[in-house]
């Protein structure tokens, strides 16, 4: 997906009080940035961050750090926190937002932070063969979340593609994790507290299922 570049979006993150311009500097110490033991959960590919608004919002005693590569993306990100944020009068005291490559997420984050529970929310599918390593699923990258992700940890996936969910419970079994739950239409079942993404709302509105697993250690 194309991203126009979206001037505002910098300056507006490095003026915003829960971006972190430098998160290497607090790899081994997350919970230190939130001043509490707070369980550790992590978005990775917020896009917008219409999810993460709403989850964070909801659960304050959750410490959430929300991942994308892109500033123009963020900084929608940052003002749709912002703005649900408000409308409760909140403090956003238990998001952190960053800029970082997810391929890279064993650099940002060590196993001592004990990540709880990591959200996959509709990435990049990368259909053709030659470019399926780079899918957030993947074995290569479960191998990541793994060494990050403390005991009981969870992934929880949702997509909209058919290949890619397929695919996905595969890598994860592969990888050594235990299928929790799986639905091949999210919408139709009885699962309690979804909250849609921006991209979940599209797909859904053209009559495409929602897929979803919760996968564990």
């Amino acid at each position: 997906m194309h991203i126009r570049s979206k001037p505002w979006a910098r300056p507006e993150l490095e003026a915003c009080g829960f971006f972190q311009a430098n998160p290497l500097e607090h790899r081994g110490q997350w919970q230190q940035v939130f001043k509490n033991n707070h369980p550790l959960h992590m978005e990775v590919g917020c896009g917008k961050g219409t999810f993460m608004a709403e989850l964070g919002s909801q659960n304050p005693c959750i410490n959430y750090l929300t991942i994308d590569l892109i500033d123009g993306v963020l900084g929608w990100a940052n003002r749709n926190i912002q703005t649900v944020y408000a409308k409760k009068d909140q403090p956003i005291d238990n998001i952190q937002l960053m800029s970082w490559d997810i391929e890279r997420i064993d650099m940002l984050l060590a196993p001592e932070d004990g990540v709880e529970r990591i959200y996959i929310n509709f990435c990049n599918p990368w259909p053709l063969r030659k470019h399926q390593k780079k899918r957030l699923t993947h074995p290569k990258q479960l191998r990541k979340y793994q060494a990050l992700l403390s005991k009981n940890g969870e992934i929880h996936f949702k997509t909209d593609s058919d290949a890619l969910f397929e695919d996905s419970i595969a890598y994860f079994k592969e990888s050594g994790f235990t299928i929790k739950t799986l639905i091949p239409d999210l919408h139709a079942s009885d699962y309690p507290g979804n909250i849609e993404t921006e991209h979940e709302k599209m797909y859904a509105a053209q009559g495409i299922k929602i897929k979803f697993l919760i996968a564990a250690l």
